[in-house]
């Protein structure tokens, strides 16, 4: 697989210098790929969203590089541009910085910072409402007369306007209902399918992870100390629940019943495969 973004030694410290320093980061060496779906995952404060900050541009590092698609995103002012464009970052509570008028213009407003003609930015906006499901007729209405999972569409439409090869999302589900949860993960699965877009979901919730991602990095005390498909990643289910993160409950499950002395493999993280993995056994049984 080929690397779209790359941390290289990549270390951060706040307040350097003060009483007040505190290294949020120390010699990250992230990777992700093209057109992958990728979860970072830590606790409160564990780094992740000073690791996502660098990854366009927003911080600057104390020391090493962010690279994307091979290029040092800080060569130049041309090029730390140019890596604003190609990685898209959605805040938490994207919501809070619409400001525009109506939905259209809010939506419209990356793209036509791009420099692009008014034919491109209309096609993009209609293309990226009808990606998080807001209809034509939502476009002329103001952001403010929305609800807060359509809002939180809006926002990330207008990220998803300027057709980033990366899209990063934190907390893309947070203070919504399961409904919508469903809705907006849907949304992001749509975009990556069609796009062959990297996808860096920040989460702090293992069950969404368990279920959304097809490789998880795991941020700790500003270090990764795992990283790997779900599977491996939760098979570190005693470190994870030590940083405060836990595993998904099917693991929990699964671990307790493989301490019981029942042959399963703890591993596993989904509905799906605890029924797979339960089903001979209860057949085996009843066939004894």
């Amino acid at each position: 697989m080929e690397p779209i973004i790359e941390t290289q030694k990549l270390s951060h410290i706040y307040s350097a210098g003060t009483p007040f320093q505190h290294a949020a980061l120390v010699d990250v060496d992230f990777t992700a790929y093209r057109g992958e779906y990728l979860g970072v995952i830590g606790h409160t404060g564990s780094g992740k969203s000073t690791l996502i900050q660098h990854l366009n541009g927003l911080l600057k590092p104390t020391s090493g590089k962010v690279l994307v698609e091979g290029r040092d995103i800080w060569q130049d002012k041309a090029t730390t541009r140019w890596a604003r464009f190609q990685v898209g970052l959605v805040f938490q509570y994207p919501e809070y910085q619409l400001f525009e008028e109506t939905v259209y213009k809010d939506i419209s407003f990356g793209p036509k910072n791009m420099g692009l003609d008014e034919q491109e930015v209309d096609h993009r906006v209609r293309e990226a409402a009808q990606f998080v499901g807001l209809t034509d007729a939502l476009l002329e209405a103001s952001p403010f007369e929305l609800s807060g999972g359509q809002k939180r569409r809006v926002a990330i439409a207008g990220v998803i306007a300027m057709e980033p090869s990366v899209l990063i999302l934190d907390e893309p589900t947070a203070g919504l209902d399961p409904v919508g949860v469903e809705q907006i993960l849907g949304n992001i699965r749509d975009y990556h399918k069609a796009k062959n877009a990297t996808i860096i979901i920040v989460s702090h919730s293992m069950e969404e992870m368990a279920r959304t991602v097809d490789r998880l990095v795991v941020v700790n005390d500003g270090r990764i100390p795992f990283e790997g498909a779900p599977r491996e990643v939760f098979a570190h289910g005693d470190e994870l629940e030590e940083m405060g993160l836990g595993v998904p409950q099917m693991t929990r499950l699964f671990h307790r019943l493989k301490a019981m002395g029942v042959d399963v493999d703890p591993s596993v993280y989904t509905i799906e495969e605890a029924k797979a993995a339960l089903l001979p056994l209860l057949r085996k049984k009843e066939g004894m």
